[in-house]
């Protein structure tokens, strides 16, 4: 009897900001690993999942929305997505069902001209349209690019997961077990820590102040007690932001601490004691110091 090949590769996420390609992962996976957020640019690092069939291992790179930068943290996000283009063996284009397709689809289908790899459309939030209106997206699409595959789903309640991951399987290459079963993502924790934090500040805050929030984790330790100490420092640009993050008598950072401290202990499964600081520091998001703290590369 012949020994089936095992089959693995890296697949990168992509589309514009907030189409649903971390809940897309996180349904794939079953865990929470990426920023979910109904806030435009929520992921901001390439984070790494790996899923597991049952002879295939699938690694998902997570890519930030692109759109036009308006800062140099906007240029490095935009580059990250395109560098991690050619790091992979399949691309899925993620779009809303309802959204029309616009310039920023053009603009990245254009970006995909000429790649060498299979291309799979995914037309998420089913849920949100009708059937019918379904098959016409599904043509419209069909007009302007060449995919490997088209697969309509949704991420949200979950429909046609299974058919997604079968369909990556199909376009995987022959390859090694990049990593262990049990192991669902690369990141580092003090990461995991900044995004769930980030998170918790996003679901809270106007509009204003989603994209001058950065988190960075200043201390993550173990203490004699068993309690990891955690300290996190989150950066804004303006006083009346960081009135903002605080909220009324503290009760905002005091809220969205909360939840982030339990989140944090099932994740890493020890008690957790979150110390959360607010920081004004005027256009972080140019700053090359503040940037290569928050773990992001500098593109040239």
């Amino acid at each position: 009897m012949v020994e089936e090949k095992f089959h693995s590769g890296f697949v990168a996420l992509v589309g514009r900001p907030n189409v649903g390609k971390s809940t897309l992962m996180n349904a794939v996976l079953g865990e929470k690993i990426s920023i979910v957020s109904a806030h435009a640019q929520t992921t901001r690092n390439k984070i790494t999942g790996v899923w597991n069939g049952q002879n295939s291992q699938v690694v998902f790179l997570d890519t930030p929305g692109m759109h036009k930068p308006k800062s140099k943290l906007g240029q490095v996000i935009r580059q990250s997505t395109v560098d991690a283009l050619d790091e992979v063996d399949i691309i899925v284009f993620i779009c809303a069902c309802d959204d029309p397709l616009g310039a920023g689809d053009r603009y990245i289908l254009s970006l995909l001209q000429g790649k060498k790899v299979p291309v799979i459309l995914v037309l998420n939030k089913i849920d949100l349209i009708k059937k019918e209106q379904i098959l016409k997206k599904i043509a419209q699409y069909s007009k302007i690019y060449t995919f490997a595959e088209i697969i309509p789903l949704s991420a949200q309640s979950g429909e046609n997961i299974e058919e997604f991951t079968k369909i990556l399987e199909k376009y995987l290459p022959v390859g090694p077990k990049y990593f262990p079963d049990d192991m669902v993502t690369d990141q580092p924790e003090r990461n995991i820590v900044q995004e769930v934090v980030r998170e918790k500040l996003l679901l809270r805050t106007k509009e204003e102040v989603p994209h001058a929030i950065g988190v960075f984790t200043e201390e993550f330790t173990e203490r004699e007690n068993g309690k990891v100490y955690i300290r996190c420092t989150i950066y804004v640009e303006r006083d009346s932001q960081k009135r903002i993050i605080i909220g009324k008598n503290g009760i905002l950072l005091k809220e969205a601490g909360k939840e982030a401290r339990e989140e944090i202990q099932n994740i890493i499964g020890a008690p957790v004691f979150l110390d959360l600081w607010v920081k004004v520091s005027k256009d972080w998001k140019n700053k090359d110091y503040i940037l290569r703290e928050l773990g992001y590369k500098e593109h040239k």
